[in-house]
Order: C-alpha cells, then structure tokens, then sequence
C-alpha cells in the first residue's frame, strides 16, 4: 500500500531520499529509496591541510563545493528527479568551522589563509587547553568519560581564543561541520543534539550549556554572550530546519526550493543510525565505525557512566535513548601507517594497482589464500604485535600522549612479511575494540554484537577477524553505504516519510552476514595476543 505525498503527489514508492556524508577525506552523496536501497552514489574529494604542531585544517568553501557536485552527479545517476526527492540528510566529521559577518571564512591557524577556516576533528593543536580544562575537574567532564579530548570543541575554542583573538573576536558562529551544512542548505542556525551534546558539553538531558564550565574554563565571553555563537537553539537529529532548502542552496544542489532538510548528526554517528536498528533494538548491539578513525556507539536507556568513554548523551543518536562513544583516534589510517613503514610496500602497491586492487584488498587475498580460512589468518601474524596508538588512544584510555608500539620486527622485507603486518594491524584494532567493549560491560553497559559499518571494515577477512579478536559476533548490513543510509534515514524523518528516527531505522536497514567468533585453538591464540596488546600498553605508559 502507497500513500501520496501532499506537495507533488507522488506515491512512496517514486520517493527518494538523500544522504550526504562528508568524512575526513571526501564529500559523498547517495540517493537511496524508502526501502533503503542505493540508487547511485558520487563523491568528491577534498583537501586536508597539515602544519607542524599537530595542525589539520580544511576549507569549509571546498567541502560545501564538493557536497553540491556530489549531490547533482548522484542525482544526474540514479535519474532522479528532483521533484521526488523527499528530504535530504547531513552528516559531517567532529570539525570545527569558524565564519565571520555574512558568513565569510576566517583562518584558524598560522597560515593567515581565510580559505582555511575549519580545525579538523583530527588537529591536535589543543592538547595542551584540554589538559587545562581536565584539571578543573569540572562535573560536566562526567559526561565525557572524566576527560575532554583535544578532538573536542571547546579545547579548540580556547586555543583559538588564546593564540588568534582576534579571529575569535571577529568570529560570527563557531559551527560543528554538520551544523555548518544545514545552515549553508537553510540558514537555520539550529544545532543537532548530537553534535553539541558530544563535541561541546551541552547537556542534552537538561537542555542547556553549563555557564559555569565555560567560565571556569576561560570561555567564559561565550557565556556572557547567552551562547550566541554556538547554538542557542538545539534540535534533534531528524527535525526538519527552516522552510527547507533555500533557493540558493537549491540551485547549488541541483533541487527543489523548500525539499525539507534534516538536523544532521557527526558522521560516526550516522553509521550508527544506519546500522544498528537492523535486526533488533538498538540496545543490544555496539555500532562500530572503521574508517580513517573509528568509533562505537552504544545505547542505552539509562545512562552508564564509563571512564575513558564518552558520554553518557541524552539524545545523541538514537532520540531519548543515551549513548556511549568511544573509538580508537586513528584505525583505518592505523593500517595505512603500518604498511608505508614496510620496506616492500612501494612494490606491493605497485603489484595491486596492476591488477585493479588496492594494497589492503591484495593482502587480505593473500591472507586468506596462505591460510586457506579467514579465522586462520590470524596464525600469520606468528610474533608480531601491534599497538596502534599513532595519535593516542581515545578510549577507555583516554591518553592523547599513547604512541604505538611495534613488537617482534625481523629482518623480513619480503611480501609474506607485509601479509603478516597488516593482519597483525587488523588484529590489533580487534583487540582495541575488544577493550572498549569490556570497559563498558564493567561499568554496566554489556552489548551482545557488533555492527560495522566504515569503508575500512568492508572485507571480509577484516570482519571475521574483528570477531574472533572481540569474541562477539559481528554483523553486516545490506547497505554498502550505511553512512550515508544513516544520513539519508534522517532526511526521510525530515520530509514525513517515517514518524520518527527508530522507525526509519527499523524499515531502512537490513542485516545480511554475520561473522560468528572462532572458537577453540583461535580463541585461545587471540585470548593470549590480546593479552600481549594490553601488557606492551602497559609497558609503553611506563616509559614514557
């Protein structure tokens, strides 16, 4: 049975709705139907600027360049058109984007280039303000697992106040990336829950800032301004902002004036939304994220406080549910450091694009040919241990100082050694899951699967290898792209398709494999890897 929609009369089975996920490295669209099902996908990539002193910055002008592109190549794709399209759904990375009057681009960093106006969740630059503000031992800190990263706003804020005050001064919003996107589409300078709720202490279950944190911090101009500048009204994800796309946006977008747009969510957590929903309650199971960082959601119905993970949030992902976050600061990119330090690398890379793979995908072939299974693989990684704690470990540790250790290198520089490396590296993230995990079953927080979602958890081997590590089942959906799902599940609350946030969950997504934990000699072997992992942790905070 169809219903029609009251605007252009089309039935529900001719209705689109968009996703539109902007990660660390690119601008992505898809259109997909009520069903959940892609109908075309495009991307654009986008320019990450690095400096010294841990400083990653991007340009907001670029990303809403790429966004449009994107959106009107996916469209032209799928032959859409755009008087189908339902809603339209934004996510974004944990990035902080500073515009001034007229909502002019402003620098943020040494460069003095205005261009660059967006610290990049991944920019380091503040660990120093967040050290600060972890000593005032402030109780909003609670809500963050006892600790601010420097991935967080409000570290970056105060770097930003006390090393360019005079952008600060000149600053008109201070937005999260995703908030930016829909004011950029709407002009609704409404925040999402889930942004300013995880990246800027808003207490979502009071519905209101701390005064009293942004004093004690040294932000307290943002205070005496009644939030001006970083959001004064706060949404959940999914309500629909403004009176849709403004006629601008839309022509930029290659839609419709007035297509509803949704709140948005950070981009970790729209593959939450994309995922967890499939099979049962979203109570029951730990959205995992693995892309260049990785993330975990955990909901629960009533808040869990989890030292070293973030949260508990108040309507963050899933609306009046609480979430745990936690994650590792780098895993994806992880992978990729640990192979560029091995010396046949360049070689391999070259054999891969040969063939029309990429190094990782050539691997895990490899891997799976020399061990005749996915679960035995892990067998090649005979003596080789891995910390990938390149850029510090964000949970349960949270230890922005953690470095990565390295154990069991020889001499080898042949392919079998980098085959062994990068399961090693695999295996390594399972093991930092695993602990996350088991942090949060402690605390009070148990969940009974994983499901991942991120495009460096799309192989199998990768998979298999997450549960064995973990000793939980691990379970994949039918999207390719549950990111973008997750963001477009968003645009079809926005645009009245489904009555709210779990519905759309529970009608969009769908789980198609499960990767069941090894058991017996396997277990046994990651049961003493990971004990390893967590004694060269241990060894490596007692260098240092």
């Amino acid at each position: 049975m169809t219903s029609e929609n009251p605007i252009s009369g089309a039935t529900d089975s001719t209705r689109y709705v968009i996703g539109v996920d902007v990660g660390t490295g690119s601008a992505r669209a898809g259109i997909f139907d009520l069903a959940g099902r892609m109908m075309a996908s495009a991307k654009r990539d986008i320019t990450l600027f690095h400096a010294s002193g841990s400083i990653v910055e991007q340009s907001s002008g670029e990303i809403w360049n790429a966004v449009c592109e994107s959106v009107k190549d996916a469209l032209s794709q799928a032959a859409v058109s755009p008087d189908h399209v339902a809603g339209i759904g934004f996510d974004a990375t944990c990035s902080l984007v500073v515009l001034g009057p007229g909502g002019q681009p402003l620098p943020v960093g040494p460069s003095e280039l205005a261009e660059r106006d967006i610290i990049v969740w991944m920019d380091h630059r503040a660990v120093e303000q967040a050290e600060r503000i972890n000593a005032t031992g402030h109780v909003v800190l609670k809500f963050v697992g006892g600790k601010i990263s420097p991935e967080m706003e409000t570290p970056k804020l105060l770097w930003l106040l006390e090393n360019k005050p005079g952008v600060f001064a000149a600053a008109w919003q201070f937005f999260d990336l995703t908030d930016f996107l829909t004011w950029r589409a709407t002009g609704d300078l409404s925040r999402s829950t889930c942004t300013v709720t995880c990246k800027w202490t808003y207490l979502a279950h009071e519905r209101r800032w701390d005064e009293s944190y942004f004093r004690g911090v040294g932000l307290g101009v943002l205070a005496d301004e009644a939030f001006a500048r970083i959001g004064q009204t706060v949404v959940d994800p999914g309500t629909p902002l403004g009176t849709g796309l403004t006629a601008l946006a839309a022509a930029e977008l290659g839609l419709r004036t007035g297509t509803p747009v949704a709140t948005g969510v950070i981009d970790a957590h729209a593959g939450g939304i994309g995922t967890v929903g499939a099979e049962s309650e979203p109570e029951s199971c730990l959205a995992y994220v693995f892309g260049t960082s990785s993330c975990t959601m955990t909901t629960t119905r009533s808040p869990v406080f989890v030292p070293g993970v973030w949260g508990p949030y108040f309507s963050a992902m899933v609306p009046d549910a609480w979430l745990n976050e936690g994650g590792q600061s780098v895993a994806g990119a992880a992978i990729e450091r640990l192979l560029s330090m091995h010396p046949t690398t360049p070689a391999a890379g070259q054999q891969a694009e040969r063939t029309g793979q990429s190094l990782p995908v050539m691997l895990a072939a490899l891997a799976v040919q020399a061990a005749a299974s996915l679960s035995g693989a892990a067998v090649l990684a005979n003596g080789l241990h891995v910390v990938p704690e390149f850029l510090g470990n964000r949970a349960p540790l949270a230890d922005p100082h953690a470095r990565a250790v390295i154990a069991g290198l020889g001499m080898e520089d042949d392919l079998n050694s980098l085959v062994a490396l990068y399961v090693a590296g695999i295996c390594s993230i399972g093991y930092g899951l695993r602990q996350i995990i088991e942090a949060q079953a402690q605390a009070g927080a148990p969940i009974e699967r994983v499901v991942i979602s991120g495009g460096a958890g799309r192989l199998d081997l990768v998979r298999q290898l997450l549960a064995d590590a973990t000793g939980k089942p691990v379970l994949a959906t039918r999207a390719e792209e549950p990111v973008l799902l997750g963001a477009a599940m968003l645009g079809g609350v926005a645009g009245g398709r489904f009555a709210d946030v779990r519905s759309a969950m529970g009608s969009m997504s769908q789980i198609t494999k499960t990767y069941e934990p090894a058991e017996g000699d396997i277990a046994a072997l990651h049961e003493a890897r990971y004990r390893a992992f967590r004694q060269l942790q241990r060894v490596a905070r007692e260098i240092r």
